[in-house]
């Protein structure tokens, strides 16, 4: 049996920091094979707040694969370099902690699903571009003999039935394109609370696995990870919350 965690929205800066040590306690007891982050690490995506994160995410006991969530990127107020280096401070703590190799017959392939800016207004919202749908198609393509094939992004490809929502433009047709390519499973975060959907993608199954939040930014759900478990041929995906 192969056991891993999916957590998300972690928002240092506004943690729950009851929720994080719960979170840690359980990784230290379970020792999951790999920790799966779908992006929000961080509150404003500052200095402050990634060293933050960077101090809780290196006392993980397992190996870490992480993509950067919509918060991870300069505020509003700091629009110069959201616009010039939006992924700098994420990308160095990726590269700083994300080296330990993970199972070998377990394949995880990012899908940048955030942008520095959009032609809309709301620019927290999901989307999915040309180049980075063939960056994850390729990593598909040259880890498809592996028997586990994991897509993670930080926005749901397609709206749950949460409060909140990714309103991911482009999901749809990525999810066709990941399905076709051999994913298995894409796991996201973003709305705060769990989901798992059985999607029919252009003919072809595929799962949408949604993480709720270990911070303080609560929807209808208490803090909350997934427990991801692997026999070889059925994943299974169970939320676990943390008691009130």
């Amino acid at each position: 049996m192969l056991t891993l965690f999916h957590v998300s929205d972690l928002h240092f800066g506004y943690e729950d920091r009851a929720a994080l040590d719960w979170f840690m306690a359980e990784a230290c007891r379970e020792r999951p094979a790999a920790i799966l982050c779908t992006g929000d690490l961080t509150m404003r995506g500052s200095a402050r707040e990634f060293a933050l994160a960077r101090d809780w995410l290196a006392a993980l006991p397992a190996p870490l694969r992480m993509v950067a969530g919509n918060h991870d990127v300069p505020y509003y107020h700091h629009m110069v370099r959201r616009m010039i280096q939006p992924y700098q401070r994420f990308n160095a703590l990726d590269q700083a902690l994300c080296a330990a190799p993970v199972p070998l017959d377990l394949a995880v392939v990012p899908l940048k699903t955030i942008a520095r800016a959009q032609f809309r207004l709301n620019w927290s919202k999901g989307r999915v571009a040309g180049k980075d749908l063939d960056a994850a198609l390729t990593g598909l393509e040259r880890q498809r003999a592996k028997p586990l094939r994991l897509v993670i992004g930080h926005h749901p490809l397609v709206d749950a039935d949460t409060q909140g929502s990714g309103s991911t433009q482009g999901g749809r047709g990525a999810l066709a394109a990941l399905a076709k390519a051999g994913a298995q499973a894409v796991l996201s975060g973003h709305v705060h609370d769990p989901f798992d959907l059985d999607i029919d993608a252009d003919g072809l199954p595929i799962r949408l696995i949604g993480a709720g939040t270990l911070s303080q930014r609560l929807r209808a759900t208490q803090p909350s990870f997934n427990r991801l478990d692997w026999d070889g041929e059925t994943l299974r995906a169970t939320p676990q919350t943390m008691a009130g």
